[in-house]
């Protein structure tokens, strides 16, 4: 056993605008069986999560519910804290950003930034609503784009053309707040200098502090040259007011991070812990931050070149995870693979979910998908199939006469065989190779199987003289069931829970080369059920999206587009919709929001550029089916000719493109 180390673990904080999703629980359910993995190994770990509770879209949301900011956000901490609690993740203190140990941090460390010389201010013209009398995040303004006059467009870029621009360049611009016509406004900004720390920041992205993957994403952004980030908004912003400067607030993304420190002080304080021994510049304790991949910049640039300024310590490493996808696609509301935590809940067993990510997960940003097929197989056939019915097989002819476990190890090469994996294993975990962890169990607990089904306890079970060889038999399957249910403690703690009560024996890491012998075990209740296939489809079906036209209809500017003028019956049968596969999918060098997607009209082949690539592999989209306007002129873009469109939905959550019946072939038109 290693000696004993001080670690401190966060996770992002989720956004208390929304629930949790299938997507937020990936990345929970990845710290939190690292953290589990390292308190069975003896370290003092802690971790410590939070709310992210500022921001405009805090604001708005509190006013369209007819709440205060503070009621909404304490409302989503409950049901956060509650799906935290349901999927077994064992935070140590879950608090909020909107804190008062969180505002004495942000405005600590911003003072330091300060005095410094690292805050700069100046003047700059921002999109302005005159009716809700606030300024305008790009997201909140909608318009025609100004190069390639594609309608309804976000303020900063064009997912038509690529080309990206100021909101107040957009033609007939809207507030997809109020629906006004913004206005252009001067306003004085904080900026935090970024630039100074490039060469700090190479340095400390190039040091094992993140994946190789993400350290080369990151010196592509040093490389293109750092920008002074902006880190104020005007009032009204729900969120902590600037010191010295009236009506200026943090940006959220300021405080957010800051609020990790908060989080652990609020626990320290309960706790009596020494907060200045993992936060101190030249402290020797570890701190890990798991993050997603599209919140890289925030945690690997800003943050820890914030912290050096300031003077306090920086992270040991940020874990970078990839997205969840749902039967091979991005979730969608629509097809109900878009899960609330809570949805899964009132349905499926957290473990099963929990088992399932831990077999997908690697060290790496690669997405993982969550297939529901694949999940219903893989849980029964893992979990019950092998590991539960080891214990399943053997504990009735153990319990069915005294009880007692064995004097004696009746295999001792498989008992080291078994025992033997176990620094192995240990390995997988702390390197977060926890798919290979579980493959190297499942071999495991497959060798058990084999080795229980050759001896037939059963059979020899019905001679008398072969009775003290199958409690031999059977105590060691239960010996080797308990080291590999030590194993899975990380990922199935409750499943561990009932585990130790029937062995009845506390599971620890230290144990595993000290079998039980001569032990009481308890009567034998089965450890976990099956999937049901109906309550995973009962699951999705919970999940589609109404499609409700009054509900969207009474919703407001903020969840409905103005719609476009009317056309006649016979200026749209001129539209020619055509079935399409797309044979080639790739990325456009230099555009952000563009792939280029070959197509097969029946024997035609078409160039078309679709601004989707936010939404979609392009690897996976090859062989799809989907739906293009066939007639549409050709446009010469900035990339090459667009020779068509394909059709495609969008809400807040994404873009999905239409998709026809499996039976539609390319080239047919569609009537």
């Amino acid at each position: 056993m290693s000696q004993p180390r001080q670690i401190l673990v966060t996770n992002a904080l989720p956004y208390a605008n929304a629930a949790l999703h299938l997507g937020h629980v990936l990345e929970y359910t990845q710290t939190d069986v690292w953290v589990r993995f390292q308190k069975m190994r003896g370290h003092e770990c802690y971790y410590v999560s939070a709310d992210d509770a500022h921001g405009t879209a805090i604001m708005l949301k509190a006013e369209e519910k007819g709440i205060s900011a503070e009621q909404h956000i304490s409302e989503m901490r409950k049901f956060h804290e509650a799906d935290f609690k349901d999927f077994y993740i064992g935070v140590d203190n879950y608090y909020t950003t909107h804190s008062e140990e969180n505002r004495d941090f942000s405005e600590l460390i911003y003072n330091r930034l300060s005095a410094n010389g690292h805050i700069t201010q100046r003047s700059i013209i921002q999109a302005f609503d005159p009716e809700k009398n606030l300024f305008l995040a790009d997201r909140y303004i909608r318009g025609t784009c100004p190069k390639c006059k594609a309608e309804d467009q976000y303020g900063d870029n064009c997912e038509s053309c690529g080309a990206t621009y100021s909101p107040l360049d957009l033609i007939n611009p809207v507030s997809a707040i109020s629906g006004a016509t913004p206005i252009g406004r001067e306003s004085v900004h904080y900026f935090f200098k970024l630039p100074e720390f490039s060469k700090f920041l190479s340095e400390w992205i190039n040091s094992g502090t993140v994946q190789k993957e993400v350290s080369n994403k990151l010196s592509e952004w040093l490389d293109s040259g750092l920008q002074e980030w902006d880190i104020s908004r005007d009032a009204p912003y729900f969120g902590f007011e600037i010191p010295n400067a009236p009506g200026k607030y943090f940006y959220v993304w300021l405080d957010a991070p800051i609020g990790y420190m908060a989080s652990f002080k609020n626990l320290c304080e309960a706790k009596n812990l020494d907060f200045d021994c993992f936060w101190n510049k030249d402290s020797t304790a570890e701190l890990y931050h798991f993050i997603g991949k599209d919140i890289v910049n925030f945690h690997a640039l800003f943050w820890p070149a914030m912290l050096k300024s300031a003077d306090f310590r920086t992270p040991t490493k940020v874990c970078v995870h990839g997205f969840v996808t749902v039967n091979g696609t991005k979730m969608s509301k629509s097809r109900g693979t878009f899960i609330n935590a809570r949805t899964y809940l009132d349905h499926l067993n957290p473990e099963y979910l929990r088992y399932y990510y831990a077999s997908k997960l690697t060290n790496t940003v690669e997405d993982i998908d969550l297939n529901l097929e694949d999940f219903i197989q893989k849980v029964n056939s893992d979990l019950v199939g092998k590991v539960v019915n080891i214990a399943s097989r053997c504990s009735k002819f153990i319990t069915n006469e005294s009880g007692v476990l064995s004097s004696r190890i009746e295999n001792e090469a498989l008992w080291d065989q078994v025992t033997g994996v176990a620094d192995s294993i240990a390995n997988y975990y702390e390197n977060r190779e926890f798919g290979k962890a579980i493959r190297e169990i499942m071999a495991q607990a497959d060798s058990v199987n084999e080795y229980i089904a050759e001896q037939e306890p059963w059979k020899r079970n019905k001679d008398q003289d072969q009775k003290q060889q199958v409690q031999d038999i059977c105590s060691l399957g239960i010996n080797l069931f308990r080291i590999i249910l030590i194993y899975l403690k990380p990922v199935v703690p409750a499943m561990a829970e009932a585990g130790e009560f029937f062995l009845n024996d506390k599971l620890s890491w230290e144990s595993i080369r000290k079998p039980l012998l001569s032990h009481k075990i308890n009567q034998f209740k089965p450890l976990m059920q099956r999937v049901d296939k109906d309550k995973v489809e009962a699951m999705v079906s919970a999940s589609k999206e109404e499609t409700n036209p009054e509900k969207k209809a009474s919703s407001g500017p903020l969840s409905v587009n103005p719609i476009a003028n009317e056309i006649s019956f016979d200026d749209f049968m001129k539209v020619d919709l055509r079935v399409a596969r797309i044979i080639n999918a790739e990325i456009v060098e230099g555009a952000d929001k563009l792939l280029k997607l070959t197509l097969d009209l029946g024997g035609e082949k078409r160039q078309v550029f679709s601004g989707i690539k936010a939404s979609y592999d392009p690897e996976k989209l090859i062989g799809q089916l989907t739906v293009t306007v066939a007639n549409l002129a050709p446009r010469k873009m900035r990339f090459g000719i667009s020779e068509g469109m394909v059709l495609a939905a969008a809400d807040e959550e994404g873009i999905y493109l239409l998709e026809p019946d499996s039976g539609a072939k390319p080239g047919q038109r569609i009537t």
